[in-house]
């Protein structure tokens, strides 16, 4: 079927709320509206579902999510000896209470053994929940740090971590099987009263508090001098209000001054552009609460409370907003220098980081005798390798992080933690502390330790069916025309990341083109969002010269990209 065609299903269909059809009726003379709506289902892959929120088959609604978790029921009752057992969590974003009770509807009309979280959550507390409950499934309403008008839907595996491409794949074949707007569906009230659904919190959250404290690695110091640290944070109107408080309160930092304007839940975020801390401007109203209280350090987490953003006191006074890749640094350094001092290093350690994170993590990893292993971008792969950790024992796993401000610690949960993160950051404050330095000091003298490295990142956002393409189209041009050099280097070595046997890494729509100067790009597609992602990287001696060479190159490849997406 055509737009036109699925436009007048949806109206024409008995099964469709009046609410929704009034929607749709606005847009009956915006034909370019009922295209976009219309011209593709909301595809589900990996990271599940994610769209604008609105009626229509290409948008977050109801119904998507009904078919969507009449397709999960589906595969676990097909594939799962005895009662499926599934956990759902949402966070504060627009319809987020709504979508996880109809997910949980739905699945207890399949029989399905059901934990939905009685208040909002975060991901690594859903990935978490997973394993605690021993569930065969998790489901999370979030659309992370996106703009207002999205809304998400992702699935686990039992593993705690995302849904594997099989998985993924063999849920889409059954959500494909689906016909209509009718699902299986048992009133929330009845399924509570009957046991299908079991409302869970504080029991469960006391759990991951205890074993999230447990990762300190200097729990003593920070309980002496934990109420001295000075710290700001904001949740960025999101679900990191409650845990990221009580894990700081526990382990001592009680010195926390919340960002009221930003503190409570809210599916708008009006104080930001986007909830994601990976944005300066989201530090705005921080900055002004860290210069009442005297503050040396700004947290910040996205609503689902996955991504932990980070802003330090220079010695000038002046605040620097840290990349994911320097955080990562910083915690990684902290980690393995705490872990040495008190003897608890393990001989086969391992760190995690995905192939567009930086390169100063191998060196850091290097002089501590760590293993640091490279993944595909997506925190699942990073979760399979705990998995691996724990199945073989041949490395302890430590540390795993994205340059897209994800880190987690442990293994408890498999998916990037920004409550555990901040409680790292806070950790690594006081200990830096009592060496007389803040984290800026730190992060200066790794720096002159290995060397500069520096990354850059620019996405390219080009939404609808039009955007999509010409995503597409730019990808297969840098394949059939591969780069020879870029802003005057040589390129030394080209990986298609299509061809697992360049890589020794899964199948994966990615390009990187190392350098004979040991720079590097990569261009990928977003797999969550319309764009196109471009991140380079290198190192020097200087921070001047590696600012030089980052200059170069992404003007250089900025240039590129424009013309392949016909942005020029």
């Amino acid at each position: 079927m055509n737009a036109a065609e699925r436009y007048a299903l949806w109206m024409n269909s008995p099964d469709v709320d009046e609410q929704t059809k009034a929607e749709l009726r606005s847009i009956a003379n915006d034909p370019q509206e009922i295209e976009e709506r219309f011209y593709t289902e909301l595809e589900f892959g990996t990271a599940g579902l994610r769209g604008i929120l609105g009626a229509g088959d290409n948008r977050m609604n109801v119904y998507n999510v009904r078919k969507a978790t009449e397709g999960l029921a589906r595969y676990l009752t097909d594939t799962v000896n005895g009662t499926p057992r599934v956990c759902i969590a949402y966070d504060s974003r627009h319809c987020s209470d709504l979508f996880a009770k109809e997910t949980a509807c739905v699945l207890a009309a399949h029989g399905v053994r059901v934990f939905l979280y009685s208040t909002l959550h975060s991901v690594p507390q859903l990935s978490f929940t997973v394993l605690e409950l021993h569930c065969d499934a998790g489901v999370v309403i979030t659309a992370s740090h996106n703009p207002p008008k999205y809304n998400g839907y992702k699935v686990y595996g039992r593993s705690g971590g995302q849904s594997a491409p099989d998985e993924a794949q063999a849920i889409t074949d059954r959500i494909r099987e689906v016909e209509g707007f009718r699902t299986a569906y048992k009133p929330f009230d009845e399924a509570v009263n009957d046991g299908s659904i079991t409302l869970i919190g504080k029991d469960v959250d006391e759990i991951y508090y205890k074993k999230t404290t447990s990762l300190l690695t200097q729990p003593a110091l920070v309980k002496e001098k934990g109420k001295d640290l000075k710290l700001v944070y904001t949740p960025l109107h999101g679900s990191g209000n409650v845990p990221v408080r009580e894990v700081l309160k526990r382990i001592g930092v009680t010195n926390v001054t919340v960002v009221r304007e930003q503190e409570a839940p809210d599916g708008d975020f009006p104080t930001v552009k986007a909830p994601n801390p990976e944005d300066p401007n989201a530090f705005t109203l921080a900055f002004r609460y860290a210069k009442e209280v005297g503050a040396t350090v700004i947290i910040g987490t996205d609503p689902d409370s996955d991504r932990l953003g980070l802003a330090v006191k220079k010695t000038d006074g002046d605040w620097a907003v840290l990349t994911g890749n320097q955080i990562g640094a910083i915690l990684i350094h902290s980690l393995l220098s705490s872990y040495r001092a008190t003897g608890k290093l393990p001989d086969n350690g391992l760190v995690v980081r995905s192939v567009v994170s930086t390169q100063l993590a191998d060196a850091i990893c290097a002089r501590f005798g760590v293993e640091c292993r490279e993944v595909l971008t997506g925190f699942r792969f990073i979760s399979e390798q705990i998995a691996e950790c724990e199945r073989t024992h041949e490395r302890t796993f430590l540390f795993g992080f994205e340059e897209s401000y994800g880190f987690l610690a442990g293994g408890f949960a498999r998916d990037k933690d920004a409550i555990c993160a901040a409680m790292l950051v806070a950790e690594a404050c006081v200990v830096y502390a009592e060496k007389g330095m803040t984290l800026y000091d730190a992060l200066m003298e790794i720096y002159e330790t290995y060397g500069f490295y520096r990354e850059k990142v620019k996405s390219y956002t080009l939404e609808g069916k039009a955007g999509i393409e010409a995503i597409k189209n730019a990808m297969v041009l840098l394949r059939e025309r591969p780069l020879e050099s870029i802003a005057g280097v040589s390129v030394a070595k080209t990986e298609d990341f299509l061809k697992p046997e360049q890589t020794g890494l899964p199948r994966s729509n990615v390009l990187r083109f190392t350098l004979s100067d040991g720079a590097w790009v990569t261009v990928r597609p977003s797999g969550t969002e319309p764009k196109l992602k471009l991140y380079i990287g290198a190192h020097a001696e200087t921070d001047a010269a590696v600012q030089q060479k980052l200059d170069g190159l992404m003007n250089d490849m900025d240039e590129t990209l424009t013309a392949l997406l016909g942005l020029k």
